[in-house]
């Protein structure tokens, strides 16, 4: 091991013993946050409003402080955004996250405080780090550079005190000089706007590096790995003849399960490991830590305190929402934070589920808003990955990027799920896909499957095959391309997929 490897193995590896302490005090960790936070703020507009003073309990809390949407707090967001100070947070909150996620068109400015940066988002970063070098002390990857495929935004000014931009652009701006030593692009070309000109400008500068590392959204960090194939006339598409030395691909923002047998082709055998990531401009909430697990160990000492919520309470007035101490294995939870940032009681919009109370670990399961649930079928995401990835090992097919809607019947007719796929590599016999497909779904999902019975509530599912370069295309056109924009998965609107197909008529 190099003396540099050597140092910063020594230097992360401290962390462990932290991480494994909130492990065997999850309860008590949570609440030694959850009691920082309300005092910490007790002082600021919302902590004077809402008695943060006089709070004692998890409770009191609850019943003082109602669950909100990105929504509800915007005019608060709003004062923060021209300058305003002890608004969410105390002080001025300087810094925001510009985000608009899948279900919303609409631009997000999410309040990144200097805590936020420092023991959340940053920790989250050391965090994985430590828990890969703990797994895999053999490693020499900080004998090269890291590659993050990230954002496409560059930071802009409110006003003479206020940014914002993507993430990823507020964390480059904001990291330590010590880790842009190992980051395989320079500030300049990681912030460049244009993605389509980024991409081409990263491939020309690190063909040639030792890359030890990979970060990104799995369907962009392929397209770079094709733009280095298609510069190198890389005919066996292997990425170690470009890169022998490259270690670990973490990864996050959607599921990996669709693209896990794109990347093992190009990175044959066990050498490249993969480690998830649950990170967002709300905060870093989860790290996978087993190899060969994908659940997410949830970090429970980043400064978030966290509730959940039944899933079929998240519309109601006043929801049950349940603490790291009463949550159940396999109910499905919207998410909702308490952070150090000053989102309060926030509804994340993600849902998730429990795999394991001791210690917390968790899988995401989908979207609040990303559902289809046409006729009480609750389809998530999850069912959907799984069913994919299902489909596609029983008729030899790859999946560049898909979504899913329904189709309402008419005159008391039952309707249906119509599914819009690219692949890379189709099936032969589509109407075998969508069996399988189908099939895994009621196997996976019993609501689902009582309303196939018979197709009294749902019909077989159809299939759209979309020619080649279709959502890069949609999302090109929606300019959402690259960093963290991500394809839709499932919406119980048809609005995402009759763009894409009255796109596709426009091209014909």
């Amino acid at each position: 091991m190099s003396v540099i490897n050597a140092i910063a193995s020594w230097y992360l590896k401290k962390r462990i013993y932290q991480i494994e302490l909130f492990i065997k005090h999850p309860v008590e960790t949570q609440m030694e946050v959850f009691h920082r936070l309300i005092s910490t703020a007790a002082n600021t507009d919302w902590g004077r409003r809402h008695g943060y003073r006089d709070i004692q309990s998890i409770r009191q809390f609850q019943e003082r402080v109602p669950v909100s949407s990105y929504e509800g707090l915007y005019p608060e967001i709003e004062r923060m955004l021209k300058g305003e100070a002890d608004v969410l947070w105390p002080g001025k909150v300087t810094w925001f996250s510009k985000s608009s996620g899948t279900t919303n068109d609409r631009s997000k400015f999410i309040p990144v405080s200097e805590e936020a940066l420092e023991d959340c988002h940053f920790k989250g970063g050391k965090d994985m780090l430590a828990i890969y070098l703990d797994s895999r002390p053999e490693s020499e990857i900080f004998s090269g550079h890291g590659l993050p495929i990230g954002g496409s935004h560059q930071v802009n000014k409110f006003n003479n005190t206020s940014y914002y931009g993507d993430l990823s652009a507020v964390l480059i701006q904001n990291t330590p000089h010590v880790f842009n030593l190992f980051r395989a692009t320079s500030k300049k070309v990681a912030l460049m706007s244009a993605w389509e000109d980024k991409i081409d400008v990263i491939a020309e500068r690190v063909e040639d590096m030792n890359i030890t590392s990979l970060a990104g959204i799995p369907t962009w960090t392929l397209l770079l790995m094709n733009k280095l194939f298609e510069r190198q006339g890389n005919a066996q598409r292997d990425l170690f003849e470009i890169w022998p030395g490259l270690e670990v691909y973490f990864h996050g923002g959607v599921s990996m399960k669709p693209y896990r047998h794109q990347f093992e082709a190009i990175a044959p055998g066990d050498k490249l490991w993969y480690f998830e990531t649950y990170n967002a401009s709300e905060g870093f909430f989860g790290l996978q830590n087993e190899r060969y697990k994908d659940d997410l160990l949830l970090m429970l000492d980043y400064g978030i305190f966290y509730e959940f919520i039944p899933l079929e309470d998240v519309e109601l007035p006043f929801p049950r929402a349940y603490t790291i101490d009463n949550v159940e294995l396999g109910v499905t939870y919207a998410m909702v934070i308490s952070t150090n940032a000053g989102l309060w009681r926030y509804l994340l919009g993600d849902t998730v589920r429990f795999t394991s109370l001791h210690p917390p670990k968790i899988v995401i399961s989908g979207r609040t808003k990303h559902f289809i649930n046409s006729c009480g079928e609750e389809l998530m995401v999850d069912n959907a990955e799984r069913a994919l990835a299902m489909a596609c090992e029983v008729t030899a097919s790859e999946i560049d990027n898909y979504t899913a809607a329904p189709v309402y019947g008419l005159d008391g007719q039952p309707g249906h799920h119509e599914w819009l796929i690219e692949f890379i590599q189709a099936p032969q016999d589509h109407v075998r896909f969508m069996e399988v497909l189908d099939a895994e779904l009621q196997q996976l999902n019993g609501d689902y499957a009582s309303k196939r019975i018979k197709s009294l509530g749902l019909r077989k599912p159809t299939l759209h095959s979309l020619p080649t370069g279709t959502f890069y295309r949609w999302m090109k056109k929606r300019d959402k391309l690259g960093g963290q924009n991500k394809v839709p998965r499932l919406s119980n609107s048809r609005d995402y997929a009759m763009s894409i197909l009255e796109l596709i008529e426009t091209q014909d």
